[in-house]
């Protein structure tokens, strides 16, 4: 089975920070490839906008670079290259200033009832300020959308800031925050395990269910970030938005249909029926850490204050571990295990239902232990289903159990590769399809939740724990599982 593609409308889509790294690793071959298959309309351009003073040759060239080091070579066609390039402008315009828009204004109204995008790759405090810019150029027509990339603010305060400043200008169906997370193709299939088959939903719930584990590892340091993420760390970074989303695909309730407001209503009641994280639950239901040297795939790696370039402190966390509760009838008594961290042992994104033992086993001692039945969602790398079940291992002498596994591989089943996150995204954004992008309230419950840890932390002059670049954490994050009798599965991982 191959995939279809079905053409958007024609569209204009502005970048904001059109020179940025995002732009250039993510949004521009993301477009690439949907040119090369078909699904953008000849005349749709694309604008860069950033403050570097380039002129449009200078500007594809930057973006003929970003095609040729992002892309596989395998996917690199000299005719769709040359295609894709044709589409992009340029304009140089500092976007945190009075700048004059008139070059803007001008572009867009060769082309008045295209659809508009306006995707704000910059820092969030540029936000409300672009925001009202656009409003004072008089750009804005009722197809226009507006992308903002997380994080949305750093705390709730700031992040209902932004959500009011940039609601002073839109609407909220023409916003677009992104999560990627949330684009890539086994989260998407997770709605198809729970709601498209009679199998799992009957059992999906406390009484089959002992806990759910989620990982998201990675191999990678800050990799140049290190301004940005020494004010953020691992629990904005990740959690607040990329991992209390696969929570909530997880947890909620099968919406009344797969459209926008029904899913989003479901995942803001998990949002807000998570128990909060007093203070007291801070010592045995958090735990955080910051890597020191070490080493992954037998190559030394740097210490997290070396890569900030030497700082003598800091006290951010690049992993953390939590325990949560979602506090309803299908889930009492079930923990929510979650864990991210830079410098791990390998890079992995993970959901792991572990069901319930069996009340009784009919077998004796000599047929080997009866294991419980686990599901594994695997969202990066390998894309895939694994669910492990109890099985005779062939051949005579009585019986004997083993633990196999079911494998459902996308890229064996379905004849990859499948597009990327932000190309399903992007042009989500263009059809005004807001299902799989957050809504204010979702990311102003998502901070509610968030802000005891941030404020408990702050009270704590404790630094994060230290644990060994190549290792699963520190230590408090194996305690953290220990208190509840469980582990983390780094067999599985």
């Amino acid at each position: 089975m191959s995939a279809q593609f079905i053409a958007v409308e024609p569209f204009d889509l502005v970048v904001f920070g059109g020179t940025g790294d995002l732009a250039m690793r993510k949004i521009l071959p993301g477009l690439y490839h949907r040119h090369c298959d078909g699904q953008l309309p000849p005349e749709s351009r694309v604008i860069g906008v950033a403050r570097s003073p380039l002129a449009r040759e200078a500007y594809v060239e930057r973006a003929n670079a970003a095609l040729r080091r992002f892309i596989a070579p395998t996917a690199l066609k000299e005719a769709c290259v040359e295609g894709f390039l044709q589409r992009l402008q340029y304009l140089a315009l500092d976007a945190g200033a009075d700048s004059d828009w008139a070059p803007i204004v001008a572009l867009l109204a060769e082309a008045p009832e295209r659809v508009r995008v306006f995707y704000l790759a910059t820092a969030p405090d540029l936000f409300g300020p672009i925001c009202r810019r656009i409003a004072g150029a008089g750009v804005l027509t009722p197809k226009t959308r507006v992308v903002l990339e997380k994080p949305i603010g750093h705390d709730l305060p700031s992040a209902r800031a932004i959500n009011d400043e940039v609601g002073a200008v839109f609407d909220e169906r023409q916003i677009f925050r992104i999560d990627h997370y949330l684009g890539k193709e086994t989260v998407q299939n997770l709605m198809a395990l729970r709601f498209a088959n009679s199998l799992f939903e009957p059992l999906w719930s406390h009484s089959a269910i002992d806990h759910v584990q989620i990982t998201v590892a990675e191999t990678i340091g800050v990799e140049g970030r290190g301004a940005y993420y020494n004010g953020a760390g691992a629990l904005r970074d990740m959690v607040q938005n990329h991992m209390l989303q696969l929570l909530c695909l997880v947890a909620m309730e099968p919406p009344s249909s797969f459209t926008a407001d029904a899913v989003r209503d479901e995942k803001l009641k998990v949002l807000r029926a998570l128990e909060p994280m007093s203070n007291g639950a801070l010592a045995t239901r958090v735990a955080r850490g910051q890597y020191q040297a070490g080493a992954i795939d037998g190559k030394a790696v740097p210490a997290y204050l070396e890569e900030l370039g030497g700082a003598n402190t800091s006290s951010t966390e690049t992993f953390v571990a939590l325990k949560a509760q979602v506090e309803n009838w299908r889930w009492a008594g079930v923990p929510f295990y979650m864990r991210t961290g830079k410098r791990m042992p390998k890079r992995l994104s993970e959901i792991v239902v572990q069901f319930k033992t069996i009340p009784h086993s009919i077998f004796d001692e000599g047929a080997g232990e009866v294991r419980p039945n686990r599901l594994s969602i695997r969202l990066q790398p390998d894309e895939g289903v694994t669910l492990l079940l109890m099985s005779k291992d062939p051949g005579p002498g009585g019986m004997r159990l083993k633990q196999v596994p079911l494998n459902l591989s996308f890229a064996d089943t379905f004849h990859g590769p499948f597009p990327d996150a932000y190309e399903r995204l992007l042009l989500d954004v263009v059809r005004g399809n807001p299902t799989l992008f957050m809504r204010k309230d979702e990311v102003e419950a998502a901070w509610t939740w968030i802000e005891p840890i941030l404020d408990g932390w702050g009270r704590n002059p404790a630094p994060p724990r230290a644990y060994t670049a190549g290792s699963w954490g520190p230590s408090d994050a194996a305690a953290l599982m220990a208190r509840d009798g469980r582990s983390w599965f780094e067999d599985a991982a």
